[in-house]
Parts: C-alpha cells; sequence; structure tokens
C-alpha cells in the first residue's frame, strides 16, 4: 500500500533528524506530489512541506532552492516564522543582505522575542553599515506592515521567555483594543519612517510619539521607535532630547548600536566629548569594524 502525505512528511522528519537531508527533501516532495494530485491539500500542508524542504537545501547549501521554497511557502501562508527565517539564512548566505534585513524584521513583527531575528537584524546591520554606510536604510525594500491576525505574542520579551513556537495569549480583558492599538502603533512608526525619507523630523518625531504611547507592550519595538525618534531629535538640533531617547533605548538594550552611535552624536554636539567617546569605545566593543563609529571617535579625539 502506498505512503500517505502524513507518513511521507513523518519519514522525511525522522531523515532530517539523523542528518540525511537529501532523502529527507525527496519524502516531502512525494509527499507534496501526492497531495497536489489528490487536490486536497490545504495551503496550510503544502506551506509545511515547502518549508520544510527548504531547510534540507539550507542544510544542504543550497540557498537559491530554499528560497524559492520559501517564498512558495509564504505565498500559501503569507508570515510564516519557518519559511521567514529560513528565507532569511538563505539571502544572507547568498550575500542578499538588504533582503535578509527585510525577512528578519519581518519575523520581530510576527514575534518580538525571537532571538535568531535579533542577532539576524544585528549581523545585517553591521554588514550593510559597511557596505552602504550611514545612509544604507535608504537603499532596503520596503518592510511588510505584518497584520495583528499574524502576529504571535504581546508579552514584553524576557530571559525566560518560552520558545518562538509556543503560543503566548494576549494579556486578559480588553485585547480587542490591544491588538487595535498596536496596529495603529505600527501604522505610525511606519508614517514616521516615510517622513523620514522625505526630511519632515518635526512632523515625523510626532508621528513616533504617538506610535510610543500606543504601544509599550513589546520592548524591542520601543526600542526601535526610541532610536528613530532620536534620530529626528539630530536633525532638529535637538541634542538633549536624542540623548534622553538614546538613553532609554539603552536601559531596553545597553548594546543597541544605533542607540550609542545617536548619544554619541548628540553628547559630542553638547561638547560633552568625554561621554561621547565613552560611548563610541563601548559601540567598537560590538562592532570594532564600524566605520562610522570611527571616523566619529577620530573626530573626537581631535576635538
Amino acid at each position: 500500500m502506498a505512503a500517505s502525505p502524513g507518513a511521507l512528511r513523518q519519514a522525511g522528519n525522522e531523515e532530517f533528524r539523523r542528518g540525511q537531508y537529501g532523502p529527507a527533501a525527496a519524502l516531502y516532495t512525494r509527499a507534496l506530489e501526492l497531495l497536489e494530485t489528490a487536490g486536497e491539500a490545504t495551503a496550510e500542508e503544502r506551506s509545511v512541506l515547502l518549508a520544510n524542504r527548504a531547510a534540507c537545501h539550507l542544510k544542504d547549501g543550497a540557498c537559491s532552492l530554499c528560497v524559492d521554497d520559501c517564498s512558495r511557502a509564504l505565498e500559501l501562508v503569507p508570515f510564516g516564522m519557518k519559511p521567514l527565517l529560513r528565507r532569511a539564512a538563505a539571502y544572507e548566505a547568498l550575500e542578499r543582505y538588504p533582503l535578509a534585513y527585510v525577512d528578519y524584521k519581518t519575523v520581530l513583527q510576527v514575534d518580538c522575542t525571537v532571538q535568531a531575528a535579533h542577532d539576524g537584524v544585528n549581523r545585517m546591520t553591521k554588514a550593510l553599515l559597511e557596505k552602504d554606510g550611514v545612509n544604507w536604510r535608504q537603499k532596503l525594500p520596503p518592510i511588510p506592515t505584518v497584520p495583528v491576525s499574524a502576529q504571535t505574542r504581546w508579552s514584553i520579551p524576557s530571559a525566560g521567555a518560552p520558545r518562538a513556537n509556543t503560543p503566548v495569549m494576549a494579556p486578559p480583558g480588553g485585547s480587542d483594543q490591544t491588538a487595535a492599538d498596536t496596529e495603529r502603533a505600527r501604522t505610525l512608526k511606519e508614517e514616521g519612517n516615510e517622513l523620514v525619507k522625505k526630511g519632515n523630523h518635526k512632523k515625523a518625531v510626532e508621528k513616533y510619539s504617538e506610535s510610543l504611547k500606543l504601544n509599550q507592550e513589546c520592548a524591542t519595538y520601543t526600542n526601535r521607535c526610541l532610536c528613530c525618534r532620536a534620530l529626528c531629535y539630530l536633525a532638529l538640533k535637538k541634542y538633549k532630547e536624542a540623548v534622553q531617547d538614546c538613553t532609554e533605548a539603552l536601559r531596553l538594550d545597553p548594546k543597541n548600536v544605533k542607540a550609542l552611535y545617536r548619544r554619541a552624536q548628540a553628547l559630542k554636539e553638547l561638547k560633552d566629548y568625554k561621554s561621547s567617546i565613552a560611548d563610541i569605545k563601548t559601540l567598537l566593543k560590538t562592532e570594532p569594524k564600524n566605520t562610522a563609529a570611527l571616523r566619529l571617535l577620530q573626530e573626537l579625539n581631535r576635538a
């Protein structure tokens, strides 16, 4: 009797666990073919099998095939965590850093506690800064806005947070309002980003401030918004406000490269050279080849 798609998928999982990635990929392919022939495959079933096969391709170094399978999986089930992470890793291996950055950032919208995505964002930020300089963000493709229905967490990340695949319920009481506020907060942040690109920093500050009032559930989100607002304050020459935002961001994440760099810039303008140098030296412990930071350190040493 022929094996069922479910049995083939299970067999593929066993082969994968044994490190037999080629045979595992073949089993997932057979399962996909059976489902498609029968015409009974759900989008979810096909997406899972494609994501599993993508993992095999990634392990075997076939990164382009991994990207193809992940993209197909995401067409079937948008904002799936596993295909997004695997495609990001494949893009990274292919040195397509802007696309990897977008996928890692999208994962963090779905679940802001995924450490692999945080690590990926940090690596891509470093690579893009080295490649394109301080204006690297302007060359990025657009980052999709993840709808609330696709988000899996509302809790602040902590050292003891559950793993990414463990669902966490929204806070009891007023969850619908929480969801609406969070989606509105993300919209405001994106509007702020667009205003920054247009050079309207004053209006962007207002958008970021509104966004921060609405969404304080996710520390990672708050951190990013504070750094964006600090950038605007720098452009507006409101250096004390920039220092305050960066300091709050660093309270949430002491190694935040953007916050350290922007606070160093603000402190330099405030003529607090000693503190500015201290921030740059802290930054360089994390990213010793950060060209913008090295340039700023040279300027500070001459001041």
